[in-house]
């Protein structure tokens, strides 16, 4: 029987989106959300196993009232088995403490915060709508409320930023008392704002030297303050890892609920209708919510445990991936191995490969050649 270890929740909405983000999200209103958050309960009820992870992500889910995230919480408590991971975002404008009080109540024990920055002119350039001293605050308030597992999101490379800035950011963040930093790259994603702006040259990208330099400094700082580089973008505490995206990475199956989340089981990947509108409505009428899926043949299913597995700090153990696939990974990537060893960007051996220090520079460039 196929195990389906993660539980995503995809919550929305948002009261502005990002100029940055290409993620599915919907202008919030009190009237949508509650409706929203009936489907998913009755959705949940319908699910009949517990799962080692729930990640309940966006949009923002802190914008949700206390009301409607004590509902939520509830109904979540039949599926989360016993030490589980149970990990919520919030953004730090939407965030109080009676919030944080109710997540710990309801056995949510990992706090992702969107930091982002902690300057309000990157903050602003980014779209954000809350202020650094909002950032700090809901970082310092999610240690006074009693969360031991608390994570922020940081992001560098923003139009004009140097490395300075950087290192000010980073001195800032690995300064208090948290157990994990995601840190990314500003990309520019198709069709959004700031893309547009890019195309328009209303903000140029900085230099990809420059960016390279911020992520070898960032990869290189962080461990120094006993943040492990454990995944491409991924930092943590000694045993604090996200064991959810680490979920991901093992290519385990998930469920996926609501608009425009995946789903992975049994080597079929779904991918739900992306209107919350229409996810609703599809549901309240007993119609499918899958938009587009696929059903991977076993050698693609084998070659995207490769590509997703060799972003880890670990890299792909032998043994595991023939357990895993029931593939020799020599014999499946070896037309790609040696050119990628020339290129500098993997180190193999008999047992394992993984990914060298520029490797982490051109990770997605390696995901692309093993897939």
């Amino acid at each position: 029987m196929d195990t389906r270890e993660g539980l995503y929740i995809h919550i929305p909405f948002c009261r502005q989106k990002c100029l940055y983000c290409d993620f599915y999200s919907a202008l919030h209103t009190e009237s949508l959300a509650d409706s929203y958050i009936e489907v998913i309960l009755k959705q949940i009820q319908r699910l009949d196993q517990n799962f080692s992870s729930i990640y309940i992500g966006g949009g923002t889910p802190s914008i949700l009232s206390q009301d409607l995230l004590n509902k939520l919480l509830a109904g979540l408590k039949k599926l989360i088995k016993k030490d589980a991971e149970f990990t919520i975002e919030v953004n730090p404008e939407s965030v109080d403490k009676e919030k944080l009080k109710l997540f710990l109540e309801r056995g949510v024990n990992r706090i992702s915060i969107g930091a982002q920055s902690f300057d309000d002119k990157k903050l602003n350039s980014l779209g954000r709508i809350h202020s650094a001293k909002q950032a700090v605050e809901a970082i310092e308030l999610s240690k006074k409320i009693g969360f031991n597992n608390t994570s922020i999101d940081m992001i560098f490379g923003v139009s004009k930023e140097d490395l300075k800035a950087l290192e000010a950011e980073l001195e800032k963040a690995a300064g208090f008392d948290i157990q994990h930093i995601s840190c990314y790259s500003l990309s520019y994603e198709t069709d959004t704002p700031l893309f547009i702006m890019r195309e328009k040259k209303e903000v140029s990208p900085i230099d990809d030297e420059v960016m390279a330099d911020m992520y070898r400094y960032t990869m290189s700082y962080l461990p120094d303050k006993g943040f492990n580089h454990y995944e491409v973008s991924s930092f943590s505490k000694p045993g604090f890892e996200c064991r959810h995206n680490l979920n991901y990475w093992d290519n385990n199956s998930y469920v996926g609920l609501g608009p425009s989340a995946v789903s992975y089981i049994g080597g079929v990947r779904s991918e739900n209708v992306k209107d919350v509108k229409e996810y609703i409505d599809r549901f309240n009428k007993g119609m499918d919510l899958v938009m587009s899926w696929e059903e991977l043949p076993p050698v693609q299913m084998a070659k995207e445990s490769a590509s997703i597995k060799i972003r880890t700090k670990e890299g792909i153990d032998y043994g595991w991936f023939k357990n895993k696939t029931g593939f020799d990974f020599l014999e499946l990537e070896k037309s790609t191995l040696g050119d990628l060893a020339e290129q500098g960007l993997i180190e193999y051996n008999e047992k394992s490969v993984r990914l060298t220090n520029k490797g982490f520079l051109f990770s997605d460039t390696v995901s692309s050649t093993l897939l």
